[in-house]
């Protein structure tokens, strides 16, 4: 009897073995569902936390976006305000009579000559200004940062404060500098051939900071090898700095320049404060022509117009820069 209670339960315990090898194998099949459920409720989590960028986004940024663009394609004016569904569509007109509008045309023109002197000036100087900091210069190092990058946190209010005091032809201090050697002081925001070089001057003093700051952390991320590698095979001073230092900055220098671009394709500020676009409209720049438009004259689909304008330029010259940038660098 006790030879087959055995035999028969034997069966019994490989039964219960095998059920029991059988439950971890239920286990895996469960994983994925505990997985999906689990990435369910993070996603629902992430969409949560996201909710607030999303809406402020949509109602201060895509929708202001989208609305533009649509004003661009019509009349709207001051008396559509209260009703903005009354302006009348009107095609491509705003886009043909810009080209057509000498002072547009004349502030683009005095837009593009701020770029192309104020963006080579200001990558130049931040270059020489970062060199002399990181290599040159052993005490004080930090100050002269700090002194550097504080325009760049200045309010344009202080700035135009300083820089009426620098340019003033009566009082001013280059003012006092050239009577002192018995000569007539120019006025520099007031002459049509000194207001834009005026303007460039206070841009690239502001921006300078900006621009260090990128090549400084360009500089410390150059291996010191690579110097003392150059060092013992006998290279100068300036072989090192063209052969190595400016090679090895390319995608720095290309990404202050593109930041710097777009920075001066929308200046604003300068002209605004301190000369008001004159005289005779000689640093009015489109991006104050756009204000202008929009909020003296109330010309919204005109303004709009113009500012898409500018959209194109500032993403033609980018695309064009960050493909430079992207051919260097491979």
């Amino acid at each position: 009897m006790s030879t087959t209670t055995g035999k028969a339960a034997q069966p019994a315990t490989v039964q219960a073995g095998s059920g029991t090898s059988q439950s971890p194998a239920a286990g895996p099949q469960g994983r994925p569902g505990r997985k999906r459920a689990s990435m369910g409720v993070q996603n629902a989590a992430g969409w949560l936390f996201s909710t607030p960028f999303l809406v402020l986004f949509t109602v201060f940024m895509a929708f202001p976006i989208l609305t533009t663009l649509l004003m661009s394609f019509t009349d709207f004016g001051l008396r559509n305000v209260t009703h903005p569904l009354d302006a009348n569509f009107i095609g491509f007109e705003n886009y043909v009579d810009l080209f057509g509008d000498e002072k547009f045309l004349k502030a683009l023109f005095n837009t593009a000559y701020f770029v192309v002197i104020g963006v080579p000036l200001t990558i130049f100087l931040g270059l020489v200004v970062a060199v002399l900091l990181n290599n040159g210069i052993d005490r004080a190092r930090t100050f002269f940062r700090v002194g550097f990058y504080a325009p760049v946190v200045t309010t344009i209010v202080a700035v135009a404060v300083v820089w009426r005091f620098v340019l003033d032809p009566s009082d001013g201090l280059i003012a006092g500098l050239f009577t002192e050697v018995g000569l007539t002081p120019p006025d520099f925001l007031g002459s049509e051939a000194l207001a834009m070089p005026s303007m460039i001057a206070m841009a690239v003093w502001r921006n300078l900071g900006t621009v260090m700051v990128l090549f400084i952390a360009g500089l410390q991320a150059i291996p010191t090898e690579v110097r003392e590698a150059a060092k013992l095979d006998g290279a100068g001073v300036w072989h090192e700095f063209r052969r190595i230092t400016v090679p090895l900055l390319r995608p720095t220098l290309l990404y202050a320049s593109v930041i710097t671009t777009i920075g001066y394709l929308n200046v604003f500020e300068e002209p605004f404060v301190m000369t008001q676009g004159g005289p005779s409209d000689s640093t009015l720049t489109v991006s104050l022509d756009m204000y202008r438009e929009g909020f003296n004259f109330f010309h919204m689909g005109y303004a709009s117009a113009m500012a898409y304008v500018l959209f194109v330029v500032i993403m033609g010259i980018t695309v064009l820069q960050l493909r430079l940038l992207k051919d260097n660098t491979k």
